[in-house]
């Protein structure tokens, strides 16, 4: 396999990140890859803040997978912060090489660098394969999550 380079995302990666996450049977109901007016807005937000982190994996030039970290801070646990790991995908020819479990290990190590106490995650309730890929790298499923759609277009 060729080497894999994970790193910081920058604007030009935003086409590749959101084809990655429209790239899915969720994915295809609530992205919308045709414009990147929004896509591109979220990136400068999320780039201009220092809680917020997006990966990308690039192999060749081509961003193949990415993953965003959020460290969350908080009073709850003797003022611990938590680290928030959200959109993790995997291009279609990456899947099962290993690069899902180097990406979550990357945000890990993060997380530490940062001395957050935890790292957590969700994932959709459908995403069964994707449950079983996050108790093998040590995640537990201990809490029940709920959403309130402030938009209208519940996915």
């Amino acid at each position: 396999m060729n080497e894999i380079t994970l790193r910081r995302a920058r604007a030009a990666d935003v086409p590749a990140i959101v084809a990655l996450l429209a790239d899915d049977a969720l994915g295809r109901t609530r992205e919308s890859p045709g414009d990147l007016a929004p896509y591109e807005t979220a990136f400068a937000e999320i780039d201009g803040d220092r809680q917020h982190l997006l990966v990308v994996a690039e192999r060749e030039d081509a961003v193949i997978g990415t993953a965003q970290l959020t460290f969350l801070p908080g009073l709850s646990h003797r003022g611990a912060t938590r680290a928030q790991i959200e959109a993790v995908r995997i291009g279609g020819t990456a899947r099962g090489t290993g690069l899902g479990s180097a990406l979550i290990e990357w945000c890990v190590e993060r997380a530490r660098e940062r001395g957050c106490s935890m790292v957590q995650l969700t994932s959709d309730a459908s995403r069964t394969d994707a449950h079983r890929f996050y108790e093998r790298l040590g995640f537990r499923p201990t809490h029940v999550g709920f959403k309130l759609d402030l938009t209208g277009t519940a996915h």
